[in-house]
């Protein structure tokens, strides 16, 4: 989740190995007087009052819960320690779901809320000091790179086959999950569990869009319809014409109104800017999904799952012309369209502004923002509750190719180490299925619609609510989503790289770098740490390449590509319901 409020310590996840096992016993277990009918009397009341709508029969529900709490005899009176980052899908889980699961198990639940950094750093210090701290993690599948080469996170495929075997819920449906893939490494196991997911897509402003005198406007001004931007040529034009044309003066019914919103303010935040897939977007790196191979959307390139390199010199595309390119975009929009403010802003404080009425369109909208859009009084909410705005599939910069992901998808997922002892890893595995069962997922989806189950998408509530949500349900509900992903397993060390991104941006913000000379920098950067890491060996551990000519590499196929003699291309944009109708067909 992009809440992170400070970078997690400087060693790398990747780099640590565990001395040992750890402890496999927890002290002894308190006793309890917990029943199995208190179990039974508490899931009828939690089913019937709070686990409402659900995609199961209310006996179905009723089974489930019934399995959770014979499942967790062995665990009664523990207290179980579990941690995630402040958002309204792990508030709804600490505040309604703990509680629930305490009631209806026996088992006590102690579900803590803290800064996403702050997550990672206690993941970093329970895996160095080989001490339990918290019995489970909620943490991003971005680490999936960094887990899948240690060997401090206990693999959920091989712990659901062998020693979760008994206590895996016989409904936990994996199929059903539609993140499953972003969690899973390169050699095909399943690390983590889905618990919350969202993307970054295009935001707009559908009643301006459709406002027939602006639509002439537009159309009067430059020569083709107003619409969803396809591409960057037409998001540019549309942001110029908001923010300096409309009306003869960039205003709407007499107040200052912007074509684009971002922010650029030196803060780590201003990384997730550009590793959430904003590279891939503009087009660097290679085909693929869930990420581009043998280069992925942060310019590394991986052979036989090593990475090999981040600089075009390596066969990496990290300061490639399409990188150069997605950052110079970024860094013109902020200053020519965006108000002024923004530039100053980190992600926290840009977050609200849509909601404030006077921006038009945003490239890079992140959906975890929309039930805070969709709040009764709002400038950009209709008197009858339904927005005035749509979210609709991202447009690609001009590198880009089909089979290119095209965004980003977060998905914060359940993570179990190998020094937790046996039996608090097992009451923890319970808990972590449980917030994520079928008899929950439906409501804790209404609650923060961070969606992890194709079913709840697809269940009769979302379907008669879905004009509530300016195109969330259609987006996933569609195959389209699988274009948007999270970081891949090409990144070894997703804590330690992570930190260079917002570093090397900021100097292209202030103007002390040019665009290529930040990602130059950047590149080499990465491939510094990629070359420490190859010393220190492991499970496909970087091999770095032997830097040649930048030629050679744009003579061989794929990426890196040679800078294209029109970065700019044909703009061209679509009605908002057609391209609905191909975005459910996955176009």
């Amino acid at each position: 989740m992009r809440h992170r409020a400070r970078r997690p310590a400087a060693v790398g996840l990747a780099a640590v190995v565990l001395i040992a096992a750890g402890c496999t016993q927890s002290a002894e277990k308190p006793t309890s007087d917990f029943k199995e009918s208190d179990g039974k009397a508490a899931a009828q009341r939690w089913v019937s009052e709070e686990f409402t709508p659900s995609t199961l029969s209310k006996d179905q529900q009723l089974a489930e819960m019934d399995w959770f709490t014979k499942a967790a005899a062995p665990y009664r009176g523990m207290q179980i320690n579990v941690v995630s980052e402040t958002i309204t899908t792990h508030e709804y889980e600490s505040q309604q779901l703990a509680k629930a699961f305490t009631e209806i198990t026996g088992i006590k639940i102690k579900h803590d809320l803290i800064q996403e950094g702050d997550v990672i750093e206690k993941l970093q210090t329970q895996i160095q000091g080989n001490q339990n701290i918290y019995d489970a993690y909620v943490n991003d599948s971005d680490l999936i790179g960094t887990h899948s080469r240690g060997d401090y996170v206990f693999p959920l495929s091989d712990y659901m086959a062998g020693e979760g075997k008994n206590i895996t819920l016989p409904t936990l449906d994996l199929n059903d999950f539609i993140g499953i893939s972003f969690t899973t490494g390169p050699d095909r196991k399943i690390y983590q569990l889905p618990d919350q997911q969202f993307a970054n897509l295009y935001w707009f402003r559908y009643d301006w869009f459709t406002d027939p005198d602006i639509k002439k406007q537009f159309k009067d001004a430059y020569g083709y319809d107003l619409g969803v931007p396809v591409n960057w040529a037409a998001y540019e034009d549309i942001a110029d014409f908001f923010t300096n044309k409309v009306n003869g003066n960039g205003t709407i019914d007499g107040k200052k109104v912007y074509g684009h919103m971002d922010y650029g303010r030196k803060d780590p935040s201003l990384g997730w800017r550009f590793t959430d897939a904003w590279l891939s977007m503009a087009g660097n790196g290679d085909p693929g999904i869930p990420n581009g191979l043998p280069v992925d959307d942060w310019g590394i390139r991986v052979e036989n799952c090593r990475p090999v390199g981040s600089s075009v010199t390596r066969g990496g595309d990290t300061n490639g012309p399409a990188s150069v390119y997605a950052l110079t975009k970024y860094v013109d929009w902020l200053k020519k369209y965006a108000p002024r403010e923004a530039a100053g802003m980190n992600f926290s404080e840009a977050g609200p502004v849509p909601a404030q009425g006077n921006i038009a369109q945003q490239i890079f909208w992140y959906t975890s923002f929309t039930a805070d859009m969709t709040k009764e009084g709002l400038p950009v909410v209709n008197s009858d509750g339904t927005p005035k705005w749509r979210i609709a599939p991202s447009p690609h910069g001009a590198y880009w190719k089909q089979g290119n992901k095209l965004g980003y998808q977060d998905a914060g997922s359940w993570t179990l180490l190998k020094n937790t002892p046996q039996d608090r890893r097992a009451a923890a595995w319970l808990y972590a299925q449980f917030v994520t069962s079928k008899t929950v997922s439906l409501k804790k989806s209404i609650r923060g619609l961070t969606f992890i189950r194709d079913s709840d998408i697809r269940s009769d509530y979302f379907a008669e609510n879905s004009k509530k949500y300016g195109g969330l349900i259609e987006f996933y509900g569609s195959p389209a989503r699988k274009q948007w992903t999270p970081t891949g397993t090409n990144v070894p060390d997703y804590p330690r790289l992570a930190q260079l991104w917002w570093q090397n941006v900021a100097t292209a913000v202030t103007g002390e770098t040019t665009a290529q000379q930040s990602m130059d920098n950047l590149a080499k950067q990465q491939d510094d740490i990629l070359s420490r890491l190859e010393r220190r060996g492991g499970n496909c551990a970087p091999k770095l390449n032997a830097e040649r000519p930048a030629q050679y590499w744009y003579d061989q196929p794929g990426a890196p590509a040679p800078k294209l003699a029109d970065e700019r291309g044909k703009p061209e944009t679509l009605d908002y319901d057609k391209l609905i109708a191909t975005w459910k067909q996955g176009n």
